[in-house]
């Protein structure tokens, strides 16, 4: 399978003005960093072909490992995208980023549901898991299209923050063998979850990113209309001393806390700083 980039090996310009716009966007963030590219590698995997005469459709995953430097700060942020090119007769037609297909739902585990009265939030923990899963999907958990929040749940959990308000879906932050809180799996209900909650999963909201700790959440509103989007986990720090965060939906790995290089990003955006426990 093969299709043609242009003439002279240029790569024709089909992708969608979002896009366009979220790669300046990256280039101005690394520039404000003062942060050095120094490697990138990228994965292709298709995994749906569908051919039409000589047009083809194809669904693939892109996997981008760039190697970054900051001041004398190395790291590695690792992104996961779903994407879908058309092509006609060999050339590019379009490349555009997709939303990704919804997973099977999955058993739900239930092995440690004890609603736990004290809390001792361990960090270490919870952001071993992200790292173990950030790209992954345990099966002790459903998943779910939109996944962000659902991820960084469990982390909370697997660091032994302690559930609350079983069976009733709006109240506390729990998940149970068929039902779970709109607070476990919902972006905006957990964001204020965590500006309400003064029993089990606490969290103390703070002013900037750089007080962030380990294990500690950001939650975002991309539009600024106070629906909020989108949940993420602080596993690391680069040289400037910001936060690096995983998360899914978009699966991420030490990825840059502003979001900058998201086409959801948008000049309105909101973020909530959480210190769990």
């Amino acid at each position: 399978m093969g299709f043609q980039l242009g003439q002279r090996g240029t790569r024709p310009d089909k992708t969608t003005p979002q896009e366009t716009e979220m790669l300046r966007r990256l280039k101005r963030s690394l520039d404000n960093r003062e942060a050095t590219l120094l490697k990138i590698i990228v994965s292709f995997f298709p995994y749906r072909i569908h051919r039409f005469g000589k047009q083809e459709n194809i669904t693939y995953q892109l996997k981008v490992s760039r190697l970054m430097k900051i001041k004398q700060r190395y790291h590695i942020e690792e992104q996961v995208l779903h994407r879908m090119m058309k092509t006609h007769d060999g050339h590019l037609l379009i490349d555009t980023l997709i939303q990704k297909e919804s997973l099977p739902a999955q058993k739900i585990s239930t092995a440690n549901q004890k609603m736990d009265r004290g809390f001792s939030y361990d960090r270490r923990a919870a952001v071993q898991y992200a790292e173990q899963w950030w790209d992954d999907y345990n099966p002790r958990y459903r998943t779910f299209t939109d996944n962000c929040t659902n991820f960084i749940s469990q982390c909370l959990r697997e660091g032994g923050a302690p559930m609350r308000g079983m069976p009733d879906r709006g109240k506390g932050w729990w998940f149970g063998k068929q039902d779970w809180s709109y607070s476990w799996a919902v972006a905006h209900s957990f964001r204020w979850y965590l500006s309400s909650s003064t029993e089990g999963l606490t969290a103390k909201e703070i002013e900037t990113a750089t007080d962030l700790g380990l294990g500690d959440v950001i939650c975002y509103d991309f539009n600024g209309d106070d629906r909020w989007q989108h949940s993420t986990i602080v596993t690391s720090f680069d040289g400037n001393g910001e936060p690096l965060v995983n998360a899914q939906t978009s699966n991420s790995r030490a990825r840059y806390w502003k979001y900058e290089d998201s086409t959801a990003w948008t000049p309105n955006i909101k973020y909530k700083f959480f210190r769990i426990g």
